[in-house]
């Protein structure tokens, strides 16, 4: 099948040609707006499958809203039409396409042009009104309210917000791409389909804002949000891509001593934190128990032995642990516990406490393993 994206080096035709270079017995052609109406002619005679992503959002001239949006709409019927069966058409349209504004109206009279294509040929047409989209390769300044804030906010420029209430409607652009990209395969549709977009997130602007500022400071609390699901997701995905190619990493602030190092490296809200230390070959550490606060440990290199007394019995419990086989140790509440390097060079221990370090309340109290 042959399949055509016009505005193929815009955000969301970016992220569709990724998707689509994965799916097999397709041949992909692109149209952008640095290339002719020759061009653009050719392409679409040969299509079977049309993703009409190409439009204009913000010009100086409203004019121009029109001639890119209505008007290429348009070239691309007249160029359709001439072959014996047109190709399907999905444009991406807006949900300011019943609202009086220039943008909406060239919207609205570029759906109305492929409605009357549908009814003439008896092609599909797929028209998606598309609220706001977020996501990778979108553009600052241009494709969205959180493309800007999360270019400004990494890179510490101001942003603006008028009113923290107002709420937005929502869509990530993977799930707007695996939305679109399920109607290549439909066989047997005829007429006009409006295409929408699930889940879609209503967030207001100060939780977006909140959210992005948490992001941010997590490399110095490391603290990280909620990040593994919906909304959360999305956003820190989206909040990533627009980290500078020289920010990918950030330091961690260890203490050392003559035992080794120490290092915490991820905290969670609700889920504990993970933590990594060294220990110089003979040193033990530990000797504490917690009556409620657990944790696992891996070792990662080296070799160790793991004790473990129940505080109030004598009874001397030994794992021995190594990089040689990834075991993980769980540490048992009311039983004290220590970890010795027994090898020649430096271990590194790998260790996940179910909850955060308090200070205030660090559930840890020294006990020797071996009276």
């Amino acid at each position: 099948m042959r399949i055509l994206v016009t505005g193929s080096n815009g955000f969301i035709g970016r992220n569709l040609l990724e998707k689509l270079s994965r799916m097999e017995g397709l041949e992909i052609h692109t149209f952008t707006k640095d290339e002719s109406f020759d061009v653009l002619e050719e392409k679409v005679i040969q299509a079977d499958f049309i993703f009409h992503l190409a439009g204009v959002n913000r010009p100086k001239d409203p004019q121009v809203f029109y001639e890119g949006n209505r008007n290429l709409t348009q070239k691309i019927i007249d160029y359709a039409m001439q072959v014996k069966n047109p190709p399907s058409i999905l444009i991406s349209s807006s949900i300011q396409a019943e609202m009086d504004n220039d943008y909406g109206k060239s919207k609205y009279k570029a759906e109305e042009l492929l409605r009357l294509y549908s009814h003439q040929t008896g092609a599909t047409v797929y028209i998606y009104r598309l609220p706001n989209v977020f996501g990778k390769w979108s553009r600052p300044n241009y494709n969205s309210v959180i493309a800007t804030w999360c270019y400004n906010i990494i890179r510490e420029l101001p942003i603006q917000i008028n009113d923290e209430n107002v709420t937005l409607n929502l869509v990530y652009i993977d799930d707007v791409i695996n939305s679109i990209v399920r109607h290549i395969d439909e066989n047997g549709k005829e007429g006009v389909i409006y295409g929408d977009i699930s889940p879609v997130y209503k967030k207001t602007l100060g939780e977006i804002h909140q959210l992005l500022i948490d992001f941010k400071i997590s490399r110095e609390s490391l603290l990280i949000p909620r990040v593994g699901r919906g909304f959360e997701r999305a956003l820190y995905a989206t909040y990533l891509s627009f980290l500078p190619k020289d920010k990918f990493s950030y330091s961690l602030k260890g203490y050392s001593d003559e035992r080794g190092t120490f290092y915490e490296f991820l905290k969670t809200i609700d889920s504990g934190q993970f933590s990594i230390s060294t220990t110089a070959p003979g040193v033990t550490r530990g000797n504490h128990y917690h009556n409620t606060k657990n944790e696992k440990f891996l070792v990662i290199q080296g070799e160790a032995s793991i004790k473990y007394r129940q505080i109030h019995g004598d009874e001397i419990i030994e794992y021995k642990v190594s990089d040689k086989n990834m075991e993980v140790v769980e540490m048992i509440p009311g039983y004290t516990h220590n970890i010795t390097n027994t090898g020649d060079n430096e271990m590194i221990l790998l260790l996940w406490a179910n909850e955060v370090f308090d200070r205030e309340n660090p559930d840890t109290y020294f006990l020797e393993v071996e009276e």
